[in-house]
């Protein structure tokens, strides 16, 4: 039995379906990988649990989990304690072949993902933004440290980062692979959000714009500010990565992005905010209206192509891919050499928090065997 030290920061949905996962799957692991995952250290932004022998037992985890799903801090658990410093869990807990796995949505991790590569670790992101800030980091980390006269070489062997768009689709590594065959991709279009994709289906049915946010809110399918969602960023870093994947050299300045709400309404409190959906009604009637009249639909989706990324509404054809997306599903649309004119398209669920974890899990037995 081969035994695969893990490092988890965040403990938040997605950590803690990972967390439950792990533990749920021991027995697939061994029969089929003969391979154990041995979790080192959780650590959530006020502190941590550390066993850097044999890892957290089941239990522990188990317990962790409806710790922080109760609202509690690692910091307050009985066998946890503060941290500040979490480069210098990497480094304590660390040993040969860990795997680091990033699930905050958070850039302060950004240095001990660094370090954890300097040292060799491997490195799992379900985290979006330290792809998404500065590009010289984003080469540092997809690189893996390796550069040759300055340039950075794309290295895939000790990092992943599939969840960071689509949730476990396998939207990252098709893209990869694209890339490395030398396929020229010309046009990436895609729905990165599920809250979105729901927002758009709910008034394709006719449903007045603020009804549908206020449902989706009621639902937990919005962050508990919706304009997290509406004002489109986190598509916006999700078109990014893909850029970025292309080889691009772009910062999130240069994303055109066209969010859900004017500027004047991003001032308000989150529930001034909800009673003003509202005013919004008759715009978005109208435009689905429209787009219905010519055959079409609106969709909230994201453009990569000629150098551009652009991330906002538009109208597509309703019996095209797009149009037809229903509900929370992702899809991305690939037009490459050889996938031209017909695309090469990968739909499926693009939110909920086993799903992602599912794909981060995945991410870390691949990495179990090719890092």
């Amino acid at each position: 039995m081969r035994d695969l030290p893990i490092i988890l920061f965040g403990v938040g949905s997605v950590g803690r379906a990972l967390l439950r996962q792990i533990v749920e799957h021991r027995s697939l692991h061994a029969d089929q990988y003969g391979l154990r995952l041995d979790v080192l250290a959780v650590c959530d932004s006020s502190g941590a649990l550390v066993e850097s022998g044999h890892g957290l037992d089941d239990g522990l985890l188990t317990e962790v989990v409806a710790h922080k799903a109760a609202g509690n801090r690692l910091a307050a658990h009985r066998a946890g304690g503060p941290q500040s410093d979490l480069t210098g869990i990497v480094d304590i807990a660390g040993r040969s072949h860990t795997v680091v796995v990033d699930c905050t949505a958070s850039t302060a991790t950004v240095d001990a993902l660094l370090y954890a590569l300097d040292r060799h670790y491997a490195v799992v992101l379900a985290n979006k933004k330290p792809l998404t800030i500065d590009q010289e980091v984003y080469d540092r980390l997809t690189s893996a440290g390796g550069t040759e006269f300055d340039v950075p070489l794309r290295h895939l062997g000790r990092i992943r980062w599939e969840t960071t768009v689509g949730a476990a689709l396998p939207i990252i590594v098709t893209l990869n692979r694209l890339v490395s065959s030398g396929d020229m991709v010309k046009r990436i279009t895609g729905a990165f959000s599920g809250t979105l994709g729901y927002v758009m289906s709910g008034l394709q049915t006719g449903q007045p714009f603020s009804a549908v946010v206020r449902e989706a809110h009621r639902l937990g399918y919005t962050e508990p500010d919706p304009r997290d969602d509406l004002s489109g960023m986190d598509v916006a870093r999700k078109a990014l990565i893909l850029a970025r994947g292309l080889g691009w050299r772009m910062d999130m300045n240069q994303v055109a992005v066209e969010g859900l709400y004017p500027a004047a309404m991003a001032e308000l409190s989150v529930s001034e905010f909800m009673d003003a959906l509202p005013q919004l009604d008759d715009d978005f009637c109208a435009r689905v209206e429209a787009a219905a009249a010519a055959g079409n639909v609106l969709r909230y989706a994201a453009a990569v192509a000629d150098g551009r990324c652009s991330v906002g509404p538009v109208t597509v054809p309703a019996t095209g891919p797009l149009g037809r997306l229903t509900g929370s599903d992702n899809l991305a649309e690939f037009t490459t050499r050889w996938y031209d004119p017909n695309l090469l398209v990968i739909q499926g669920r693009g939110a909920g928090t086993d799903a992602t974890a599912s794909g981060v899990l995945s991410d870390i037995i691949e990495l179990a065997f090719t890092a």
